[in-house]
């Protein structure tokens, strides 16, 4: 069985101001409504830390419901060894999900929307009850979990994953700041209880135009997907927070990013937690 990062890799003293965590907030939210990216935010700020990231994604979800988002859950990434190696660090990440990153299964979604937008193949988990705690466990998110559902992430980068001029990558730092790359999020198919099924064995075919583009194994995300929402519980609970009743929590990602373009046509084979399609404009 993989161990479980421990909660509190975000414990890092912290290197900016509130001034420039603001201004950084604003930066990546202006990219993402004008749909450009904008400079690395540690090009800038090359001694900032994982804490500086997620007070700059907090900040940023404070103008977001400034303007009257509601978050309706979370997601959580860097869960698979994969995605680990290739940013170089040994823990998840996570950031926020509010009302307008829903999208419908089906509907046509349209590429120039986002930043370098991309497609990732996960697991839902729906709560039923708050939970919270340092000493939680599988079970018990499964104890409190109304349903899981098959589920597409749209990703896309605010930021630029390597800078043109530069060469220079982007670290898991500017990740977590531009909201851990998220963007959306499809749910379709036919939802499942937590214990009816062994989510670790729920498999997933992703077809672009018919031909399939990626297979995965939900037991990739941490050996058992309820494990990511496990770190992002125990995380909260270090911090006074909790995951609330209601919210939807995507559990980390078991394929790769797949890159997008207009016409491409994504469909999403989940086995018993059913199908849908994302057809890309």
């Amino acid at each position: 069985m993989n161990a479980l990062p421990s909660g509190n890799e975000a414990a890092a003293a912290s290197s900016l101001t509130d001034g420039e965590i603001r201004a950084e907030a604003e930066l990546l939210d202006t990219a993402e409504r004008e749909r450009r990216q904008v400079r690395q935010t540690t090009s800038v700020y090359p001694q900032m830390t994982i804490d500086d990231a997620y007070r700059v994604q907090a900040a940023w979800l404070d103008i977001r419901r400034g303007r009257g988002e509601t978050v309706i859950g979370h997601k959580i990434g860097l869960t698979s060894r994969a995605m680990q190696q290739a940013m170089n660090i040994d823990t998840p990440d996570s950031g926020f999900l509010t009302d307008t990153m829903v999208f419908a299964a089906g509907e046509p979604v349209a590429a120039a929307d986002f930043c370098d937008m991309r497609l990732e193949v996960e697991l839902a988990f729906v709560l039923a009850d708050d939970i919270s705690g340092a000493d939680l466990r599988i079970d018990d998110v499964l104890d409190a979990t109304d349903r899981v559902s098959a589920a597409v992430e749209l990703i896309a980068a605010r930021t630029p994953r390597t800078d043109p001029a530069t060469g220079r990558t982007r670290t898991v730092v500017d990740t977590i700041a531009d909201n851990a790359a998220d963007a959306g999020i499809v749910t379709g198919g036919q939802p499942v209880g937590p214990r009816d099924t062994d989510l670790r064995r729920i498999g997933a075919i992703a077809y672009r135009n018919g031909a399939v583009e990626e297979t995965g194994l939900a037991a990739g995300v941490l050996d058992h997907p309820a494990n990511g929402i496990v770190w992002l519980a125990r995380r909260y609970a270090e911090q006074g927070r909790l995951l609330r009743a209601g919210q939807v929590i995507l559990s980390g990602s078991f394929t790769r990013p797949m890159a997008v373009a207009p016409g491409d046509d994504f469909h999403f084979d989940f086995g018993p937690l059913g199908a849908f399609s994302v057809p890309i404009v």
